[in-house]
């Protein structure tokens, strides 16, 4: 996938920094001394000295108004690096929600503080959660949701910000992506707008998240091609076999189309963006799936040790894998809007099991 001058210069940006300040070990090592420093710190670090948390958002508001594009590249690279950095919940679903809420004083209170850094956001998509409003009071419980600390939530038609009564966090087998449980007891809201756009702020974190896991995806291959370059057997390196260079051929179709599929959704026009972005969830999650899988079988018996990092990607695949829906969710969408005379072929679709390996 072809990227222009200034977002290759991005991309380079963004994988140096994650390089140097947030290496994937700190984020699972579950010791807060022995992480990369404040993680609050280190976000506004990111955030506001890189600027990337703006990039989508319009410069009267403290961004840099770009698009989609661009921050496809960033969350690449972060899905690259295995960050535990909230910028698809930040900069991706709350920039959106907010910016499509269409509350002007909303917008000039809350996207300069994402722009900047200074804040971290999330947001509750329909159907992730039994909430009810009872005039201009919040109640319910959010069983799994990325953690913010501004919480924005679609509940009826309507997107309102309230502030939990309590935050539970999960002890989570993948420790890059933090889930807290989000109680609400009767808190007051503010009504930023109807819940319409809500669609598209999921069909954005889609293809944020499809950006991620061709990012992982890529990770995988890299860390396989290296150690079949260097690990030997029988006085050749096992690169050498015809059995794993058909595997890591395999693994490169898988990233190539991962990225491309990735970016297609990312660059897609509104009335394009539903049925690409289904087809990224759908394809890039089982790619990502079976690079990590395919990355442990190359390492052997290492592959499976705690001491090597394969078993990380593994985790954040896996957990990538249920964060907007299952690969068949995104397929029964993709194949509602492509066959809506006939739900028999929509089922097929659906249900059927790609073969991305």
């Amino acid at each position: 996938m072809d990227l222009t001058e200034e977002q290759r210069e991005l991309r380079v940006t963004v994988r140096d920094f994650l390089r140097d300040a947030c290496p994937p070990a700190l984020a699972f090592t579950g010791s807060p001394e022995a992480r990369a420093g404040d993680p609050r710190a280190l976000w506004r670090r990111f955030a506001g000295e890189l600027g990337v948390a703006g990039l989508a958002i319009p410069e009267q508001y403290g961004g840099a108004g770009c698009g989609m594009a661009e921050v496809a590249v960033v969350c690449e690279e972060l899905g690259r690096s295995l960050s535990p950095l909230p910028y698809l919940s930040t900069a991706v679903l709350a920039a959106e929600a907010v910016k499509a809420c269409g509350d002007e004083e909303a917008k000039r209170r809350l996207l300069p503080r994402i722009a900047d850094g200074s804040a971290t956001a999330t947001v509750v998509l329909p159907g992730e959660a039994v909430l009810r409003l009872e005039g201009e009071r919040l109640h319910g419980t959010v069983p799994y949701a990325l953690d913010g600390e501004i919480v924005l939530a679609y509940v009826g038609r309507s997107l309102v910000e309230a502030r939990p009564t309590a935050r539970r966090p999960h002890a989570t087998v993948d420790r890059t992506r933090p889930l807290a449980e989000l109680v609400f007891d009767g808190v007051p809201v503010r009504r930023l707008g109807d819940a319409r756009p809500s669609a598209r702020v999921r069909d954005l974190g889609v293809a944020g998240l499809a950006a991620e896991q061709a990012g992982g995806a890529a990770r995988c291959l890299a860390a396989a091609v290296a150690y079949a370059g260097k690990r030997h057997q029988f006085g050749r390196p096992i690169g050498s076999f015809q059995a794993i260079k058909h595997r890591l051929a395999d693994m490169l179709l898988v990233v190539e189309s991962a990225r491309s599929a990735a970016y297609a959704a990312a660059r897609a026009t509104e009335e394009e963006l539903p049925v690409r972005a289904a087809i990224a969830g759908s394809y890039c999650t089982e790619a990502y799936l079976a690079a990590a899988g395919e990355n442990i079988q190359i390492h052997g018996g290492l592959g499976v040790t705690w001491e090597h990092d394969a078993h990380l990607s593994f985790k954040r695949a896996t957990s990538d894998a249920q964060l907007f829906g299952p690969p068949q969710a995104h397929r029964a969408r993709l194949a509602a809007s492509v066959f809506p005379a006939s739900p028999a072929a929509a089922r097929r679709v659906a249900t059927r099991v790609p073969r991305t390996h």
